[in-house]
């Protein structure tokens, strides 16, 4: 039997010809990325477990969460990576670069068939070229850096065959948001997908970025692209080399095979709080708007700036609403000055920033305040990721044309005049209020909380917000004050409790603090039906206890229960019912890591 190609790329990467799924091994790494955010932390574990670079030529800083090093941990953080790299001979993109996951490829360190690791989980946009990217937590990267390997867990394929031609007005973003739509937030969870079809085979380098790009957001481990002549060619200019196809075999194995009817797509956009709750934008057309933001990994490229100029090209962006543009990386953002693009943009006036994440990491230009209505390019949506406002995803050209507009709409349906705000009468007779705010057990036993809850994203579990933070002891008292009804967890906590969730738990970004903030708090385990694919990575490689089940309703479990957990056996005891089931237990990478305290001791 052949292999996928996500079997090929890990084969030719461990040294073995064949690779199966559920197969863990060893994979070598081709391209090493710690990003401003995480960068520290990593370089905080290579020192405290005196720990040197494997490979400088395959290790670099990508500062792109906080180009303009406008708040202080990020700066204090950049600075002290710069002085790390200075040390150790390593590359920095700083902060007038752009976007990491985006530079590996225009700069010719990544190209088909590669491997590459990032602090940025969206590194599986890597899948756009036919690559294996990974975004991982910042004891898996600072494992990477030292060995220049790391263990993963061989994922099950499944093939997406689009069927059809497109309609004209849908474009990229509108397709994947289709899929998000059809698949949710977990059905993909784990999995390595493969998109095949004729319109597959002539997207462009920028659209397949864009779709690859939200991978993520699906629960899938990776979309990945065949590469196609094109894809060669481009990455052949910028490695100034060869480059072999890597292709799935004609004879592969799929766990599943999906034909999509991509002439049935419309355009989409997704509501505020899930990318996977998107809609036929039929349904929001009309929804005022206070701000626009076009950028991100997801489509900041060239294309995506190009296509907005055409709509912002002689017309103005409605008055009182904010635009916000953001190219993905300093050498498109370059192009578009020399072909006088940036001017448009300005014309019609847009605020363009230098190439970074912008609106999605909110940490340069694209917070909102409470109550504002956005519509964004970005992949991500969950409450408070960019701002305390509302936030729906669409594509550059819905977005540009509903800048124009004041509301949401297409780019055909641009109306003649703008819409105008009204007047609340929020600041009428206001009333000032003053405001006041207040050798390790392999069994464990525990009470639990039960946390009857889907997709519980990292953002929900330890805000962006807190991200600077690198001190775990400081992580605890943030534990879930973004998830609704959970705002008080840390202080209801008892050192010793398990937390008990459904299914995906941890979806979302790549932080490590994500883990740690329960560590912190003396949490002893969280047993969920499935978690997001880098979460359960960071807890494993964090020595924190995660197990899976599939059913636990015979248990009987209420609020506090108390329980006994076999990490070795899986068995789990209701004790004072004394009921017992089997869940899965740990798996052998798991205990020995968990055993050691952690990957990196």
């Amino acid at each position: 039997m052949g292999l996928t190609l996500i079997e090929k790329i890990l084969a030719n990467h461990s040294g073995k010809t064949v690779v199966k799924p559920g197969e863990i091994i060893d994979i070598l790494i081709d391209v090493r990325i710690a990003r401003d955010f995480g960068g520290a932390n990593v370089v905080k574990n290579l020192i405290n477990n005196g720990l040197d670079i494997d490979d400088v030529t395959k290790t670099f800083f990508t500062f792109d969460c906080n180009p303009t090093g406008s708040d202080q941990k990020y700066a204090a953080n950049q600075q002290y990576c710069r002085l790390y790299a200075r040390e150790k001979g390593l590359k920095v993109y700083d902060i007038d670069s752009g976007i990491g996951t985006h530079l590996v490829i225009d700069k010719g360190l990544a190209y088909p068939g590669c491997t590459v690791v990032s602090t940025d989980s969206h590194a599986n946009i890597l899948g756009a070229i036919g690559a294996f990217g990974q975004g991982m937590g910042d004891r898996d990267i600072a494992a990477a850096w030292a060995n220049g390997k790391s263990w993963f867990k061989v994922p099950k394929s499944i093939k997406l065959n689009l069927i059809g031609e497109r309609a004209a007005d849908i474009y990229a973003k509108d397709i994947v948001l289709n899929l998000l739509n059809k698949f949710g937030a977990n059905q993909l969870l784990g999995y390595s997908v493969e998109i095949y079809g004729e319109e597959a085979e002539k997207m462009t380098l920028d659209e397949r970025i864009t779709i690859s790009s939200m991978a993520t957001e699906m629960g899938a481990i990776i979309v990945l692209f065949p590469p196609n002549d094109e894809i060669i060619k481009y990455a052949e200019a910028r490695t100034k080399r060869k480059i072999e196809k890597v292709l799935a075999d004609p004879d592969a194995v799929y766990e599943k095979e999906i034909d999509i009817e991509l002439d049935k797509f419309v355009p989409m956009m997704s509501k505020p709080g899930h990318p996977d709750d998107s809609v036929n934008i039929d349904e929001l057309r009309g929804t005022k708007i206070d701000s626009a933001f076009i950028g991100s990994c997801t489509n900041g490229r060239y294309e995506d700036m190009k296509l907005v100029a055409e709509i912002l090209k002689n017309r103005k962006v409605a008055p009182g609403v904010v635009l916000k543009i953001v190219p993905s990386t300093d050498e498109i953002w370059q192009q578009l000055l020399t072909e006088g693009i940036i001017k448009i943009f300005k014309d019609a006036g847009a605020l363009v920033s230098n190439a970074g994440c912008a609106g999605c990491a909110a940490g340069q230009v694209g917070q909102n305040g409470p109550d504002e209505i956005t519509v964004s390019t970005g992949n991500r949506n969950f409450a408070g990721k960019q701002g305390k406002g509302k936030v729906f995803l669409g594509s550059p050209a819905e977005v540009a044309a509903s800048a124009v507009a004041g509301y949401i709409t297409t780019p055909d349906q641009i109306p003649a005049e703008p819409a105008q705000f009204s007047t609340t009468g929020k600041f009428t007779d206001q009333v000032n209020v003053k405001e006041t705010t207040e050798d390790k057990p392999t069994v464990i036993e525990g009470k639990v909380w039960i946390i009857s809850k889907d997709d519980i994203d990292t953002d929900m579990i330890f805000h962006n917000r807190y991200l600077t933070i690198t001190d775990i002891n400081e992580m605890g008292q943030y534990a879930f004050d973004n998830l609704e009804g959970w705002e008080d967890f840390a202080r209801k906590a008892e050192k010793g409790d398990i937390i008990i969730t459904d299914k995906n738990f941890g979806a979302g970004s790549s932080r490590q603090q994500a883990v740690d903030c329960f560590k912190a708090l003396g949490v002893q385990a969280i047993i969920a039906k499935s978690f997001g694919a880098i979460y359960e990575r960071n807890a494993i490689n964090a020595g924190f206890p995660v197990l899976t089940y599939d059913d636990l309703s015979e248990l009987n479990l209420k609020q506090r229960s108390k329980i006994r957990v076999n990490f070795e056996s899986g068995e789990i005891t209701n004790l004072a019912e004394n009921i017992s089931i089997k869940i899965n237990p740990f798996f052998d990478v798991q205990m020995e890591i968990y055993q050691k305290n952690g990957l990196l001791n």
